[in-house]
């Protein structure tokens, strides 16, 4: 797990360091400044720890996350509590007991560096191992699927949720007209609209890999698999109300509330979980195991236990070790693989470039993002290459510096997968049953007295603000998954609904 090793980083609160400029000149008085003739003279150029502070200041923002920008993060382990040695070949997860260091982000996804934590969203859960044999990322959510599974759609959709390019105001008609007319979104709608959406805490939350992977065997064979992890807290929610009076009393509650948890000792735990299916059973599954809109339902593939994660250490800089760190799903190690989910293959991409436009083409180099042992002298130079830049090693395959290779596991073929040379323009179509697993979670919430009540009251608020015509398709999306339901939200939207002025949309 990387660590800050410069001077700088040791001092102790109980030491008194001699401040000095940033080359290590020592100053006589930190908020001093030099003038020409006295008190009234003009400012000296030559004063470079004056001119160095305000430049430095100028510069001490970076870009932030165009989603997940808002987010809380801590250090912690994970530890394989029972044998999955038969459908894996993963270093860090073939022996019982084995233990792995890691860091952990929680974020909301859709608001700006400063919005409120509680706010209506789904939430990042991206974890960093520190694996023998390199990082391992899981880029995870706290819903098991998401809005969309047409990679192209995915910064359009996002467009929609944040802010109207000529208001610069959040718009429901925005919001909803996207929802409304891309309606394989329903099951993650009906996720975010009931309280699922507002989580009490960070703690209180579970994760989901969303996407399915490929796990090699020890025979050489794979399967597919989706991770959750459960907390060990229990998941608790607020409703609209209680998130709504939070986001105005304490926007940074989750941050405030898991750092204080740590801190006093009371860490929190997920217990981890994978579901199998081999490439005969995806074959057959009811459910296209690429599509990131469905989940694969428990009672056909059961969870498995395999780990416990724990946070138990909060960051000593947020900045340096929680807005620096750097998730990837194509941080990948020996004995995983991506699998045909095109949002996925979309993802493997566009992380690294994000992070290598954030912090820059040597963003692995930055402490909390190093792996434990890397070597790729061939990777050189650039911004901040402050590792040794591999010293006088060639930069090319040279006869003259032998190199080892390890070999594992090879890419495993996919025969059920059929593959042509020819591109083929592909956009999936909304069918009946992209409509069945968001029936079945709105029958789910009737379980619970009061949370169908909730979501239509959820639903109707935020509706309300949209224009009548995209008012009237959401309705109908909504009567898709059940017509009393639709019926319901339709009712108490109208109730609400303000008329509206023609947009520019």
């Amino acid at each position: 797990m990387g660590s800050d090793e410069s001077p700088a980083s040791t001092f102790k609160y109980n030491q008194q360091p001699t401040y000095t400029t940033s080359s290590g000149a020592p100053v006589h008085h930190a908020e001093a400044y030099q003038r020409a003739g006295g008190p009234n003279g003009p400012l000296l150029l030559q004063d470079f720890h004056l001119i160095d502070q305000l430049a430095h200041f100028d510069r001490e923002r970076i870009p932030e996350r165009v989603v997940h920008a808002k987010g809380a993060g801590a250090y912690g382990e994970f530890e394989v509590t029972h044998d999955i040695s038969d459908i894996t070949v993963v270093d860090m997860l073939k022996t019982v007991g084995k233990k792995t260091k890691a860091v952990t982000r929680f974020s909301t996804v859709g608001g700006e560096k400063g919005s409120a934590d509680s706010a209506r969203d789904p939430r990042g859960f991206s974890i960093k191992f520190y694996t023998e044999e390199g990082n391992w990322d899981w880029v995870y959510n706290n819903t098991p699927i998401f809005f969309l599974r047409d990679p192209g759609k995915f910064p359009l959709f996002i467009h929609t949720q944040k802010r109207n390019p000529q208001t610069n105001l959040k718009d429901a008609t925005m919001f909803w007209d996207y929802l409304s007319t891309h309606q394989e979104a329903i099951h993650q709608v009906m996720h975010l609209f009931s309280d699922r959406g507002t989580p009490y805490s960070y703690r209180h939350m579970n994760g989901y890999s969303g996407h399915t992977h490929k796990w090699h065997k020890p025979d050489g064979t794979f399967n597919y698999v989706q991770v959750h992890l459960k907390t060990d807290q229990g998941s608790k929610t607020f409703n609209n109300a209680e998130a709504g009076k939070l986001a105005s009393e304490n926007p940074d509650w989750h941050t405030q509330d898991l750092f204080e948890s740590i801190e006093k000792g009371d860490y929190p735990s997920w217990t981890v979980y994978v579901q199998v299916l081999s490439p005969e059973q995806a074959e057959k599954f009811r459910w296209n195991v690429f599509d990131l809109t469905k989940v694969w339902p428990q009672k056909d593939v059961p969870l498995r236990p395999f780990g416990k994660f724990t946070l138990n250490k909060n960051p000593e800089n947020y900045f340096a070790e929680i807005e620096q760190v750097a998730f990837s799903p194509s941080h990948l190690v020996p004995g995983v693989e991506p699998s045909a989910d095109p949002v996925l293959q979309s993802r493997l991409f566009s992380y690294p470039d994000t992070h290598r436009h954030r912090l820059g083409v040597n963003y692995q180099q930055i402490p909390v993002n190093a792996p434990l042992h890397a070597f790729n002298p061939f990777q050189r130079d650039g911004a901040m290459a402050v590792n040794g830049n591999y010293g006088a090693n060639p930069n090319y395959p040279s006869s003259y510096r032998t190199l080892t290779y390890k070999q594992h596991s090879p890419i495993t073929n996919d025969p059920h997968q059929k593959w042509s040379a020819q591109a083929v323009m592909h956009l999936n179509e909304v069918v009946a049953e992209d409509y069945v697993q968001a029936k079945g979670l709105w029958d789910v919430l009737g379980r619970t007295e009061g949370q169908q009540a909730n979501f239509i009251g959820n639903v109707s608020g935020h509706l309300s603000a949209a224009r009548e015509d995209t008012r009237q398709r959401t309705y109908e999306m909504f009567s898709r998954v059940d017509k009393a339901l639709g019926e319901a939200i339709k009712t108490a939207t109208e109730k609400n609904a303000a008329p509206q002025k023609e947009s520019r949309l």
